[in-house]
């Protein structure tokens, strides 16, 4: 899927998709939506308003893709420190950030998403039999580029690629290994992403 970004004059950014190309990105995003979950204003019962002051959660997420879309501030499993005091001080601290940041980056998230299903329906018809092209607003691009960067870091996850050093492997599984469309979907977002980040770059 050789699909690339190429910068709009006066800002902003553009990319012919297909159909299934279409199909694909909106799929994820859909499925991104649905792993971060609705906002505390759309459950039912709750005053929209008493959210603005609502705390959030203070442990991380069970799921391993939501732990990696949403980490520690000053906790690094990897990396604990030897003192015991130090260690629970960290995870106190990574605690209290976030009860008091995670609502935010989710409702961040969502709209990302949600922009992407949001474009991607707006030119879904024009692709039938054919490419569309999606053209974005310099605010659009942001948008866009952040969904990008979750998909991605959501699919490693699941890869178990904790950096890009990982994927070396990943390039020589054979095409039966149920894997591989994930693996050709997570490098495929690679090369959109950095063709989105070379249009906002002076």
């Amino acid at each position: 899927m050789p699909g690339h970004f190429e910068p709009l004059p006066g800002g902003g950014a553009a990319v012919a998709l297909d159909e299934v190309e279409i199909s694909i990105i909106r799929s994820l995003a859909v499925q991104l939506l649905e792993l971060i979950g609705p906002g505390p204003a759309e459950d039912a019962g709750e005053d929209p308003l008493a959210q603005l002051f609502a705390e959030g959660p203070s442990e991380p997420p069970a799921d391993p893709v939501l732990r990696r879309l949403f980490p520690d501030a000053y906790t690094d499993p990897a990396h604990e420190p030897g003192d015991p005091v130090e260690a629970e001080e960290r995870r106190a601290h990574s605690a209290e950030f976030r009860r008091y940041t995670e609502n935010d980056l989710r409702a961040g998230k969502r709209e990302n998403a949600l922009a992407v299903i949001r474009t991607l329906d707006r030119i879904a018809s024009s692709a039938e039999g054919g490419e569309a092209v999606l053209e974005l607003s310099p605010e659009g691009s942001r948008q866009w580029l952040g969904a990008l960067n979750d998909l991605r870091l959501a699919i490693g996850s699941r890869l178990e690629i904790s950096d890009e050093d990982d994927t070396d492997p990943l390039y020589r599984l054979p095409d039966d290994d149920p894997r591989k469309p994930m693996v050709l979907a997570y490098l495929w977002l690679g090369g959109l992403q950095e063709t989105l980040v070379s249009t906002l770059m002076p």
